[in-house]
């Protein structure tokens, strides 16, 4: 029906078509202006331009036109123009790539308000893109931040070293540092510091003469320290060394030196013990021999008897030379006797 009311007069289906799309057109105009009408207006009235299509595009990129609009308006109440960076299309790059848009945006601000602080947009993306807090950073340039040495909650409550007297130093101390924001990309952290800072002041008690220098001029430990830049490649710099409590610990030069006495006369008594041992076997193998003398002079004993008999045999001795010979051998064994001196027991 409709076609052959088309093909009679076409011109009030055209009308009704065109209608059709003006009011679908119009909808969806309202439909936008009803989403962004509010953050149009604020951007309108603060000068941000951002335009009605821009927060759509937004919208299609799937980027927060809340955050972007809020941001820009704050970047331009505070005096920041687009030469500096800050556009509405940087924002959405940095939003897209994680960055936290409104950290860095407040960073800048606090940072133009200082006055001291040079911190532009690409420095501040970057800083946040990297995972620190700008924010953070930028306070503790203008407020410097303490740090204990060591750190609260470590394994040793202070810093022990000894003097050149043996005598040790227990030392807590606090470092006060300001954030360096071209140093906090790649920069060492807290951590560092505090290693660095520790190992500064056990350097400087270690190289002093006696612990009474160190407790006389506490400032030269932070003298010492400072003087070596232990704040390089880190992104932090130092801005003092304070020493805030040092305390005279135990005499580790005179428990050493007893720890040494005592492992010389275990050494002493070691080789004493071996020396002794080397004399008890060499009296043995004295004793030994003197056993094996006195059996060759028994053998040599046991061979009188048959010499005399040999000679009896012979004729070389006659009856009246043996007695006196036995004669003498009693004679020397009663001298002997008198003497003290055992009788040999020589076989007839």
């Amino acid at each position: 029906m409709f076609p052959l009311l088309a093909q009679a007069n076409p011109y009030p289906f055209i009308l009704l078509l065109a209608v059709g799309l003006g009011v679908v057109v119009m909808l969806i105009v309202f439909a936008v202006f009803a989403r962004y009408f509010r953050l149009w207006i604020q951007s309108k009235m603060t000068g941000a331009r951002i335009g009605i299509f821009d927060l759509l595009g937004m919208t299609f990129r799937k980027v927060n036109p809340s955050v972007i609009v809020r941001s820009k308006i704050m970047a331009v109440q505070a005096g920041l123009t687009d030469e500096t960076g800050i556009t509405s299309k940087s924002l959405e790059a940095h939003y897209l790539a994680g960055g936290n848009v409104p950290l860095v945006i407040r960073s800048i601000i606090a940072a133009k308000k200082a006055k001291t602080i040079d911190l532009d947009f690409k420095l501040a993306t970057a800083i946040d893109l990297a995972g620190r807090n700008v924010l953070e950073a930028v306070q503790t340039s203008v407020y410097p931040k303490v740090i204990d040495c060591p750190a609260r909650g470590a394994a040793r409550e202070s810093l022990d070293a000894v003097a050149k007297n043996g005598i040790q130093l227990k030392v807590k101390a606090r470092v006060t540092v300001r954030a360096n924001l071209n140093g906090l990309i790649g920069g060492a952290t807290e951590e560092t510091i505090i290693a660095r800072v520790g190992e500064g002041i056990v350097s400087a008690i270690g190289s002093s003469d006696s612990h009474t220098q160190v407790l006389q001029n506490p400032d030269r430990i932070s003298k010492t320290v400072l003087a070596r830049r232990l704040d390089s490649q880190t992104a932090f710099e130092i801005v003092s060394i304070d020493i805030a409590d040092i305390d005279v610990g135990d005499n580790i030069g005179a428990r050493l030196q007893a720890d040494q006495a005592e492992a010389d006369t275990r050494v002493a008594r070691a080789n004493a013990e071996g020396r002794r041992a080397m004399a008890v076997s060499q009296e043995q193998e004295m004793i030994a021999q003197i056993e094996e003398s006195r059996s060759q002079v028994v053998a040599a004993e046991a061979e009188i008897p048959k010499a005399i008999a040999a000679a009896f045999r012979g004729g070389q001795l006659s009856v009246m030379d043996y007695y006196k010979l036995r004669n003498v051998q009693a004679d020397t064994d009663m001298r002997r006797s008198i003497a003290g001196v055992p009788a040999n027991k020589a076989t007839t």
